[in-house]
């Protein structure tokens, strides 16, 4: 068993000239969107609120706000690090930096700064497995095989396999180590300081919040539907279902790779401009169908994956789309 392999490039270059050629208006949902930050602190103050609440709560119910309240929290934190990994939030990089390690704190892992490093990359060079980071490493792929209970596993602990992904990714020029220690250090800091001033639970909530919105969960199915392939040929897919609302428009990922410089609440926009690129790609309308029919499916495994010849790293591939 192997990826699915293609000499073709990625479409999303080609497809973008094509929509600005037919709708130049397109442009005009260029830009940033400074309402963001607004988002970022008021999920973060939300989960810390919640995770002192519920520090000395009994076990049952933190696991059950984590699911139920806490994932989508940590999941829109992850879509705003996203936001700001692509500088889409404030207007200077070293701002969005900042901004992406706040949003870091309620996830409980320092994140936002490697993610942004190696997300640029999967963008300029999807599909080429030695820098793309959102492609499983072939052993992981091995392991987990079409087995339905080794992929559901798989989906629990989706969000240390992503950790580990770099392992395997060669090539990717290191940027921003000093950026990289701040926010490792920034959040280990915040954790320390939880369990030894508020208590260990409250530590517990937040990662059990972050586990669940990388995994077996609702919102866990958006990591299978962006790029799994599911009809012969097409690399990307977009969800156009109710938890975008929950989501910011995260869903919308043809849309996102065509034009990373849109942020997420004009996304839409783009769809209803360029109904006749859009509306004939295959899509989904439910995160938990995906995710679901991924774990039972065996013709769905973690080889179901397009690739392509890895190129030499291109100069702007770590640079945020303007």
């Amino acid at each position: 068993m192997d990826f699915l392999h293609t000499d073709l490039p990625q479409d999303h270059p080609a497809r973008a000239r094509e929509i600005l050629a037919a709708h130049p208006e397109v442009r005009e949902l260029f830009g940033r969107n400074a309402w963001s930050t607004f988002v970022v602190l008021g999920v973060v103050a939300l989960q810390l609120s919640l995770a002192f609440v519920l520090h000395d709560a009994w076990w049952l119910w933190i696991v059950l706000a984590a699911y139920g309240v806490g994932a989508f929290a940590s999941h829109a934190l992850f879509v705003c690090n996203h936001e700001s990994a692509h500088n889409l939030i404030l207007p200077k990089p070293w701002q969005n930096l900042v901004l992406g390690i706040i949003g870091d704190i309620p996830l409980g892992f320092p994140s936002a700064i490697t993610f942004r490093r190696y997300h640029l990359v999967h963008h300029g060079h999807m599909g080429e497995y030695d820098l793309d980071g959102d492609i499983a490493a072939r052993s992981e792929a091995r392991v987990v095989g079409s087995s339905t209970w080794r992929k559901a596993v798989w989906v629990v602990l989706l969000g240390f396999s992503q950790g580990a992904r770099p392992l395997h990714m060669k090539g990717v020029p290191a940027r921003d180590q000093a950026w990289v220690v701040a926010n490792f250090v920034v959040i280990v800091a915040v954790d320390i300081a939880l369990v030894v001033f508020v208590g260990p639970w409250a530590l517990g909530y937040l990662v059990l919040s972050t586990v669940f919105a990388l995994g077996l969960h609702p919102v866990g199915g958006r990591w299978i539907q962006e790029h799994f392939v599911t009809r012969p040929g097409q690399e990307t897919y977009s969800y156009y279902g109710p938890l975008n609302a929950v989501a910011l428009n995260v869903g919308y990922h043809n849309e996102h790779h065509d034009f990373a410089g849109i942020p997420w609440m004009r996304l839409p926009k783009l769809t209803k401009l360029a109904p006749e690129m859009y509306e004939p790609l295959a899509s989904y309308r439910s995160w938990s169908g995906i995710l679901l029919r991924f774990i039972g499916d065996p013709a769905l495994t973690l080889y179901s994956r397009i690739t392509r010849e890895v190129r030499p790293i291109r100069s702007g591939a770590v640079t945020p789309t303007e």
